[in-house]
């Protein structure tokens, strides 16, 4: 049960409020429909605002609000997620995409159609993430890989691979801040 001013053991607490998606917050007693949805609005508007943060701005100098944001979105995912954030000249954010969703442990990621989505935003540079649902934001072998493949892809049409966040539960590692890249 959801208590004012407390939150349910069974989903996980807040996070796990803010991480269920309406079926499973009426499955809930004393959370009906019109609770669920303000709960989903609540999310919603919560990821809205910290993308206005890093939207309009240099993302590299906003680097922190960038990991939260990210963070925040992925991080209660149950499956992998592969997303780009594509960016212009100014590195100011053309669009955040969700492109590839996986398993527990791993998603497969396609050279190719990253290109199709960099030329059809017309991005200048392009930042990857993907959350590890264990919660351990350590970047695998795979992770490595991958990103140094999508970056030889890039090349080719010149967009500047900038870096690749691991999102954990509790941390955001950068892959370029390591020197992978």
């Amino acid at each position: 049960m959801i208590w004012r001013g407390t939150c349910s053991p069974a989903l996980g607490g807040l996070r796990g409020i803010l991480a269920a998606d309406q079926q499973e917050l009426c499955a809930h007693p004393g959370v009906g429909k019109v609770k669920a949805a303000r709960f989903s609005a609540m999310r919603e508007l919560s990821q809205r605002q910290m993308l206005e943060q890093i939207q309009e701005r240099d993302i590299l100098s906003c680097s922190s609000a960038t990991r939260n944001y990210l963070r925040a979105r992925f991080r209660h995912y149950q499956s992998e997620v592969f997303c780009c954030l594509f960016l212009n000249n100014q590195h100011h954010v053309v669009k955040l995409e969700e492109m590839f969703h996986g398993t527990i442990d791993g998603a497969a990621v396609y050279p190719k159609e990253v290109v199709k989505r960099c030329l059809y935003h017309n991005a200048a540079a392009v930042i990857f993430a993907h959350n590890h649902p264990s919660g351990v934001a350590e970047p695998s072998r795979a992770d490595i890989a991958i990103t140094r493949k999508l970056k030889s892809a890039l090349q080719t049409i010149e967009v500047r691979v900038l870096d690749h966040l691991v999102i954990g539960d509790s941390e955001v590692i950068s892959l370029a801040e390591r020197n992978l890249i």
